[in-house]
């Protein structure tokens, strides 16, 4: 199967700057958001909506952004 539909943006969530990236694949869409550098994904997901997808993956980066701890650069 071949991605259609593929979309990539770069926004800030929780203070961090993310990319969000969407795609079709057969008849389901699917959306990763990952921190831009080094690119780990934080959170995936998957719906029958690129929307549905979209909301999901970011409402689960976003919690998990949330609570992540940031050190001090000295």
């Amino acid at each position: 199967m071949k991605a259609e539909e593929f979309a990539e943006r770069t926004i800030e969530l929780a203070g961090w700057p993310v990319r969000v990236t969407t795609y079709k694949v057969g008849e389901k869409y699917h959306a990763k958001v990952d921190n831009i550098s080094p690119g780990a994904a934080v959170s995936r997901s998957e719906g029958d909506t690129k929307e549905a997808a979209e909301a999901e993956a970011l409402a689960k980066a976003e919690e998990r952004l949330k609570n992540t701890r940031r050190m001090p650069v000295e």
